[in-house]
């Protein structure tokens, strides 16, 4: 029971990664409509960030699959 329980907290990890993600992305969006001749540098600092974020909720992903797999 405890299991399941700590796997479904590992997994949360993707919550925030998608609610970052889509901040950044509205912001860069913004920020490239702003001004536009930025576009190289913004897009390159909102994949960055975007990839770093994806990151962690891969590594929660993978947190709760250790969880599920090693603690029965």
């Amino acid at each position: 029971m405890l299991t399941a329980i700590g796997a479904g907290i590992a997994v949360f990890t993707g919550i925030g990664a998608g609610i970052g993600i889509g901040v950044a992305t509205s912001k860069s969006v913004d920020a490239i409509a702003r001004q536009p001749e930025a576009e190289g540098k913004i897009s390159k600092a909102l994949l960055l960030g975007c990839a770093l974020a994806e990151a962690t909720a891969i590594y929660g992903f993978v947190i709760a699959l250790l969880i599920i797999l090693f603690l029965k």
